[in-house]
């Protein structure tokens, strides 16, 4: 468990021990959820403010499959907002929640071993570049900020993985047969979709519930944080409509082919059905033929086959047909 003391000034320095809240700034208490050295952050919680996080809330914080959500009590508000794993690729949306307990003066966060926001905030903080947030808030703040900015960084892939598709679904002489990257890529925007939509009901939630008070830098800060959740959802919804899209122009693209290739066949084969008439009549076995006596039969039924084959193609054109 790192503990963080926000001073005025700005100043942040890391502690090794907290016992009472500092007479000015607020505490960050940076917790992991599987370190058993950071099981004792509830006694932490409880003699810095007064207050017992409430038993659901704490099985709430355990749970790594917990969706985005917002609760709060009198003494303090709860934010879990799922992010990006480290492990997390193009074809699988992998993500842990981030669970926020917000007090007055103190902020405690609890993540997983692999998160990566967090620990980039914290180096962030301690070598005190950029802004130094001045109340709770404003760290919660730079932490959502930094998952939100984890999740635009998908598109530069997704785009050029759409592109990819692109060009191989529209080539009608390359045969697309990456049909489980296409349903993989799918449900992955699906599922982002439906994680942003948690994410913004859960950060609209607590603006709207919370006893923060928001100045205009703060406001400004968190309207634009929920413009980026905006904006990841509707990428993600206009890339599957995409992606849908171009499934959809391959089988119709399929589908003209396959009417081409027919189209040819049946004119061949109407060409052919006239000849094949003829060569059956001669072929009949009758002992009376009187076809079969002239000197240039097979010359003139050569000509009627070849001159009956010439008229259905100029008839074929003429119709328009090929």
């Amino acid at each position: 468990m790192n503990i963080v003391h926000f001073q005025e000034g700005p100043q942040v320095k890391l502690l090794d021990s907290v016992t009472v809240l500092p007479e000015t700034g607020f505490i960050w208490l940076e917790c992991i959820r599987e370190a058993n050295e950071d099981a004792n952050w509830l006694e932490v919680v409880e003699q810095l403010t007064g207050y017992r996080i409430h038993e659901r809330h704490v099985a709430d914080s355990l749970n790594q499959a917990h969706p985005s959500f917002y609760d709060q009590t009198s003494e303090y508000d709860m934010l879990v907002f799922r992010g990006i794993s480290s492990t997390t690729e193009t074809h699988e949306l992998v993500t842990r929640p981030t669970v926020f307990f917000l007090f007055d003066r103190l902020l405690v966060t609890i993540r997983d071993a692999d998160s990566v926001s967090i620990p980039t905030v914290l180096e962030r903080m301690l070598k005190q570049t950029g802004r130094i947030p001045k109340r709770p808030a404003g760290l919660m703040h730079a932490v959502l900020a930094k998952m939100v900015d984890r999740f635009l960084m998908l598109r530069e892939p997704l785009l050029e993985q759409l592109d990819t598709w692109r060009r191989d679904l529209l080539d009608p002489n390359n045969p697309f047969d990456d049909w489980m990257a296409v349903m993989q890529n799918t449900s992955y925007l699906r599922r982002l979709v439906m994680l942003c939509d948690e994410q913004h009901n859960a950060v609209i939630a607590w603006r709207e519930n919370t006893n923060v008070e928001f100045d205009d830098h703060l406001a400004v800060r968190y309207t634009d944080l929920i413009e980026h959740i905006e904006r990841v959802m509707k990428f993600a919804t206009e890339q599957k409509g995409e992606v849908d899209a171009l499934v959809q122009m391959h089988f119709s693209a399929v589908a003209h082919r396959t009417n081409e290739i027919v189209r040819v066949l049946t004119v061949i084969s109407a060409i052919f059905l006239p000849l094949t008439l003829v060569a059956g009549i001669f072929g009949m076995n009758f002992e009376y033929m009187p076809e079969l006596k002239l000197h240039n039969a097979y010359f003139i039924a050569l000509a009627g086959m070849l001159g009956a084959a010439v008229g259905m193609l100029l008839l074929f054109k003429k119709k328009r047909w090929i």
